[in-house]
């Protein structure tokens, strides 16, 4: 792994180790400590996911613009301000306010770190023929640790009150402004040849990104994975209710979640090679259709069979899914647009979420044999929308190319699902 590339996804572990430290305990911290009304619990949630997804492409066109260092400096600056905040809020008011802060800091540098192990990966790929997927299976498996561990180090700190893990919160996000500050290296100048060579439509508009057909069905695939992602903390919860009574298995299954991706996510990249960008996507939008098939087929069984079946193939699509996605995004964007890109990516995404919750919801509660198919049309929808290839195989089987190229900007070789 190269020095970049080993700093960015260290910093995604501690990213999600400081977050899954406080975030997952903010919810009962605010109806139990602060007495606030469900209604109200779940505006000031749904206000952080917006201020964070929605807000994903601000931090996209920045980082294009004065490359990824300035957003993730910032972004960190401001989370550890958040924090600090949360820690001391004991207001409606004061409580949005920092929690407003904490999601837009993500906004800012998460886009930037997405974008920057995008084309730390082709750069590798460039120079050593080392699939690009290689990198960003590391990035997430590095996210799903820090996913893992954040609420074994919250628990502890949480007898000295929530205040307390705000504060180790915000004592990880420092440090990992200052390593971010010591070793990532300031964005290198366009030379002026590229300036004046560039056409107008190389400017990262979002009038040009909405014209990228490819990118929008992409996009469009990707949000059928996260809608039918989420149901992890929607279905998931009213299946273990209605089959075991209560939801004591929940920690357990999520953990079983995270471990499959930090245990997994090499050994399958390393399989998924063989396939295109397109093909990877697939497969794992149909392994996610299969997981709400079983769940549902296995509902008579009763017990944990249902819930087991559904997280473990649910997993094993995103393992497919969001490394390939990320390094499709690359060869659709070219290297001037992969911030706005990025961030888009994840704010379409975000806005489809948000769009599909309450259907989803509602389907959920209504319970039934039918709700698990129901569900499983979504991923099958996303199936049919993912973009086609131009080849079978990935840039491993094929000849690096030089490691000025930039992906958009030459042609598609073969496999590389452009």
């Amino acid at each position: 792994m190269t020095p970049l590339g080993r700093l960015l996804v260290t910093s995604q572990f501690a990213f999600n180790l400081g977050f899954f430290a406080v975030l997952p305990h903010l919810g009962q911290h605010l109806s139990g400590s602060l007495g606030l009304g469900g209604w109200l619990v779940g505006l000031v949630l749904g206000l952080r996911t917006f201020s964070q997804q929605g807000l994903f492409v601000v931090g996209g066109v920045l980082t294009d613009r004065f490359g990824p260092r300035p957003p993730v400096l910032t972004g960190c600056a401001l989370r550890v301000a958040g924090f600090l905040w949360l820690a001391a809020a004991e207001s409606v008011w004061s409580v949005t306010g920092a929690v407003l802060l904490v999601g837009f800091a993500a906004a800012l540098f998460s886009p930037a770190v997405e974008s920057e192990i995008a084309r730390e990966a082709v750069r590798h790929e460039a120079a050593t023929g080392t699939p690009r997927t290689r990198l960003l299976a590391r990035f997430s498996a590095g996210g799903q640790a820090g996913a893992l561990l954040g609420p074994v180090l919250g628990l502890p700190l949480l007898h000295g009150g929530f205040g307390t893990a705000c504060l180790a919160g915000a004592a990880v996000f420092a440090l990992v402004l200052a390593g971010h500050w010591r070793l990532m290296p300031r964005a290198e100048p366009v030379p002026d040849r590229r300036r004046s060579a560039a056409p107008p439509s190389g400017r990262p508009t979002a009038r040009r990104l909405l014209r990228d057909r490819r990118f929008l069905a992409l996009a469009l695939a990707y949000s059928s994975y996260l809608l039918a992602y989420n149901q992890l903390y929607l279905a998931l919860p009213a299946e273990l209710e209605r089959a075991t009574g209560s939801q004591a298995a929940l920690g357990w299954l999520f953990a079983l979640s995270s471990l499959l991706v930090v245990a997994g996510q090499l050994p399958l990249e390393r399989w998924a090679a063989r396939l295109s960008w397109g093909a990877s996507v697939r497969t794992g939008l149909l392994l996610i259709c299969g997981a709400f098939a079983a769940a549902g087929a296995l509902r008579p069984a009763g017990g944990l069979w249902a819930s087991l079946a559904f997280v473990v193939l649910l997993t094993l699509g995103q393992m497919l899914v969001v490394p390939a996605t990320r390094a499709w995004l690359p060869d659709l964007a070219g290297e001037r647009r992969l911030g706005l890109y990025t961030g888009a990516l994840s704010s379409l995404s975000g806005l489809v979420v948000l769009a599909g919750g309450a259907p989803a919801g509602a389907l959920v509660e209504a319970g039934g044999v039918w709700s698990w198919p129901v569900l499983a049309a979504v991923p099958l929808a996303g199936l049919a929308l993912v973009p086609t290839g131009s080849g079978s195989a990935r840039a491993a089987t094929s000849p690096a190319p030089p490691a000025s190229a930039c992906p958009a900007d030459r042609p598609g070789p073969a496999g590389r699902g452009r």
